[in-house]
């Protein structure tokens, strides 16, 4: 009864008519962003969070119209991946391998109706899950002591660097330079100021909005102006769409078997969709009884790492909203969101700000039918996305990125430092280290130290206090195997690229 009462609450917030339109346009957004090769919803996100605040939107209904712009970046993806052998996001990845040379084989349409229809049923079968999932692991949260928070924001650094990056090296790299970023400041506990150059405007910190923005969206302007704004072309032609009942009908199971893999790998901290995405496409293959299709066009191909991959953002936003720690690279961004918002994520949010929760979790059920409308009869018309030329798209890139940081700040100084962040996200870039350790150095960073020093107090400096309890422990391990096992995986990560290359 309390889930019905909860929905209701939901559905009475997500069918009022400003969130309702924000909803669909976060979908529409957000599929235009995905279908476009290398934005992918991380930058999205990070670039579309300060239009939330120019506009005066609520927590609610700032957080529906990012997490619909998420949900659609993730179906978005697709198109890209499939119409130029390009991924639109890093999840895609794997679409490209039966993706691309089936619509080369004239079923272009095919491909993408197929593909729209399993990111249906991985986001809403995963949407449901976070509906039934995310009350229970709330209150298993109310566990957690400091201890185990110290563990729990440490086993999201390595799984995230682990997972999410080709370099454990370059990982941990990006990680210390956030969390040394998250340090910038005064001080709660002494007072005393902390790499701030004697500079009155970082007396504060650095705001993890001007941060994010900087390393993504500005950084990506960088990209562009150095790739001279080349322009992108189809690769494959788009004909008429239909309904490929009988491909839809014999991907059933595929589906439903990815889904349950994507949903599990999002639920894990830092995992996120390419794990999912990965996962769903091995697992699939090797359950295969004919694995001699699989590269050339096989519709299980398609289907098993789109159910995957969406699967996996919904069952990333369960860990965020229960325990304050992101499951991906864009729930990272998203938590900075509620941050700014000045709700806090964890297992008191469910009872302090039902109506955030209920109405994020109805607006995505709805947003999920939405987006199906938009990927299948639809989808011719925003492949025609993939022809917008780069000079078009950078002015608007820029302009999104400097009005927005300045209508939120007022402040001269957080340009001045988006700048700086957008450089320094560009010469990551070109190191190859990733960003969204980053950002969730400089998010969590602040709350880890916090925690450690709590432990601290309570053992009276005893440092085996942090393994206290099993929680922790099993924390540590996780950490721990999290960050050491692609080392052993890389092999097999390295395979299907490899298969698509000989193809």
């Amino acid at each position: 009864m309390d889930l019905l009462a909860n929905l209701a609450l939901g559905f009475s917030v997500a069918l009022t008519p400003t969130t309702l339109a924000l909803a669909i346009a976060g979908c529409v957004l957000g599929t235009m962003i995905g279908a476009l090769p290398g934005l992918g919803p991380s930058n999205g996100v990070a670039i579309l969070i300060p239009l939330s605040f120019s506009f005066g939107l609520d927590a609610t209904q700032a957080l529906v119209l990012m997490t619909s712009v998420y949900y659609g970046a993730m179906y978005g993806g697709r198109i890209s991946s499939i119409l130029l052998n390009i991924p639109g996001d890093e999840p895609a990845m794997m679409t490209t391998l039966d993706g691309y040379p089936l619509a080369k084989q004239g079923r272009a349409g095919d491909a993408l109706v197929l593909s729209g229809v399993a990111s249906f049923v991985g986001a809403l079968l995963a949407t449901i899950g976070l509906m039934l999932l995310a009350p229970i692991l709330a209150r298993v949260a109310f566990l957690f002591g400091p201890a185990e928070y110290f563990a729990l924001y440490l086993l999201a650094f390595c799984t995230l660097g682990g997972m999410g990056s080709n370099n454990q090296a370059k990982a941990a790299i990006a990680v210390c330079l956030g969390l040394g970023i998250a340090m910038i400041g005064v001080d709660s506990s002494t007072g005393m100021t902390r790499f701030t150059g004697g500079s009155l405007h970082l007396f504060d910190g650095v705001d993890f909005l001007v941060a994010i923005v900087g390393l993504f969206a500005v950084a990506e302007v960088f990209v562009f102006i150095e790739s001279h704004g080349r322009d992108s072309a189809i690769g494959v032609t788009l004909e008429k769409i239909r309904i490929p009942v009988r491909d839809i009908l014999a991907t059933r199971i595929t589906m439903l078997r990815a889904t349950a893999i994507g949903f599990v790998a999002g639920l894990l901290p830092g995992a996120g969709a390419s794990l999912g995405s990965f996962l769903a496409y091995m697992v699939e293959k090797s359950s295969a009884k004919d694995k001699s299709k699989f590269g050339k066009g096989d519709v299980r191909g398609i289907a098993a790492p789109e159910a995957g991959n969406n699967a996996a953002a919904g069952g990333a936003l369960v860990p965020m909203l229960t325990l304050g720690v992101p499951g991906s690279g864009t729930t990272a961004v998203l938590l900075a969101l509620l941050m700014t918002l000045n709700i806090t994520p964890g297992p008191l949010l469910f009872t302090e700000r039902p109506e955030v929760v209920w109405g994020l979790i109805a607006s995505l059920l709805i947003a999920n039918f939405v987006l199906l409308v938009l990927n299948v009869p639809m989808v011719k018309i925003f492949s025609r996305i993939l022809q917008v030329p780069a000079a078009i798209l950078l002015p608007g890139v820029t302009m999104v990125s400097f009005v927005g940081i300045y209508s939120l700040s007022g402040s001269h100084f957080d340009l001045l430092l988006m700048i700086g962040f957008g450089v320094l996200g560009y010469a990551l870039r070109k190191l190859s280290i990733p960003a969204v350790p980053v950002i969730l150095g400089i998010l969590l960073g602040g709350h880890m130290e916090v925690s450690l020093r709590r432990a601290m107090v309570l053992s009276d400096g005893d440092w085996t206090y942090l393994f206290g309890s099993p929680i922790a422990i099993g924390l540590w391990i996780a950490a721990v195997l999290g960050f050491i096992a692609p080392l052993f995986l890389r092999s097999y990560l390295k395979a299907p690229a490899a298969h698509k290359d000989e193809a």
